[in-house]
């Protein structure tokens, strides 16, 4: 369970000395404890917290201008990301939609393009972040591909 491994790291971080890490993941831990509170409760939700403090990281990574505040975003990224699946890059979620390639290439936009997509992919069981699945989808809808 994704909980009981960000405990089991947290306190090694803090044996260790790792404060970045340390902190981070108690942050994690606190907002998966909030959700469960809540009655959100499952496996899904440790991950979806996760991914949540990701992609927060990353929205003020890029509005961050002082270096040392974006070497601590950039490393709890790294320790944050290292706890979720690793999802398909790019090239090899094109490779997962050839049988629905025809589809994508003839919707109507994007948005149905995406949509196609998503639910091929969901299908699969594959592990995907939504920007490299657009990124995909415009690949795969570029005249020529």
């Amino acid at each position: 369970m994704l909980a009981e491994e960000i405990k089991k790291r947290m306190f090694a971080a803090m044996k260790a000395k790792r404060t970045v890490e340390k902190e981070i993941l108690r942050v994690a831990l606190g907002e998966i404890q909030t959700e469960e509170a809540r009655g959100d409760a499952g496996p899904e939700v440790a991950e979806r917290v996760v991914k949540k403090l990701v992609k927060s990281n990353r929205e003020t990574l890029e509005n961050t201008a002082d270096a040392a505040a974006r070497a601590t975003l950039e490393e709890e990224l790294e320790i944050l990301e290292s706890l979720l699946p690793k999802s398909l890059g790019v090239d090899a979620i094109v490779a997962l939609l050839e049988p629905v390639a025809a589809a994508i290439a003839e919707a109507k936009a994007d948005g149905p393009a995406t949509g196609i997509a998503m639910k091929h992919l969901r299908a699969a069981g594959a592990a995907v972040e939504g920007r490299d699945v657009t990124l995909a989808v415009r690949r795969l809808r570029e005249p020529g591909s």
